[in-house]
């Protein structure tokens, strides 16, 4: 299976270099489950022209970079937002499974029309989180890794979205797309972490069942 995945946009001053990048551990991850990663290029004249010769079946949004549009946004990447907007139009279209991680989370949340929350005491961490009792996949979960600024609080949240985990402090930690096959977590499933296992079965789920959405 080939899915896509977003790279991070870092800007290299010495250099004068604007590269894209995306951590290794990303790819150790997926081919263990069988999963082939397609790296997509950001400042692209037609994403939708190379994401129509790419055979893909799936999307992945990585971390790294705010979005453009928040106050004080750091290290933002305007042609990132722009290739993400892009392809999930046509994951959408395509009734695509998508999975979204951390700033993934927030860009998918912020594509439907929902909005975001800074936050304090998330950023290189790790914190418990409480979860639904309808999400049998998640059920398992009880501490996640923890890398962002920027959160979902409930009143955030856009529309025909299902928030599925939640922090101490009531942001939204997961949450899955009510009619599409797309799910979202603010963990980093390609770090260290207490739940290898568990995200391992929920990307299998989300990649490999059929069942919309995957909870």
């Amino acid at each position: 299976m080939r899915v896509a995945i977003t790279q991070r946009v870092e800007r290299i001053p010495g250099y004068a270099e604007q590269r894209d990048c995306l951590d290794q551990r990303w790819t150790t991850l997926m081919e263990e489950l069988g999963i082939d990663l397609v790296p997509v290029p950001n400042g692209m004249s037609s994403v939708d022209g190379w994401f129509e010769r790419q055979n893909i079946a799936g999307l992945v949004l990585s971390g790294g970079n705010d979005l453009t549009h928040l106050p004080g946004a750091a290290n933002a990447s305007p042609e990132r937002d722009k290739t993400e907007t892009t392809l999930l139009s046509k994951a959408m279209a395509m009734s695509l499974p998508v999975l979204a991680v951390c700033r993934g989370m927030q860009m998918l949340n912020h594509f439907l029309g929902g909005s975001l929350t800074r936050l304090s005491g998330h950023a290189n961490g790790a914190h418990a989180i409480f979860v639904s009792d309808q999400t049998p996949l998640m059920g398992e979960y009880r501490e996640v890794n923890s890398f962002h600024t920027w959160g979902i609080q409930p009143e955030d949240l856009a529309e025909n979205l299902l928030a599925q985990a939640w922090a101490h402090d009531g942001s939204i930690e997961a949450f899955i797309h009510t009619q599409l096959p797309w799910t979202a977590i603010m963990w980093h499933p390609e770090r260290p972490s207490a739940n290898p296992t568990r995200d391992a079965k929920l990307i299998r789920q989300l990649f490999f069942s059929k069942d919309t959405p995957c909870v």
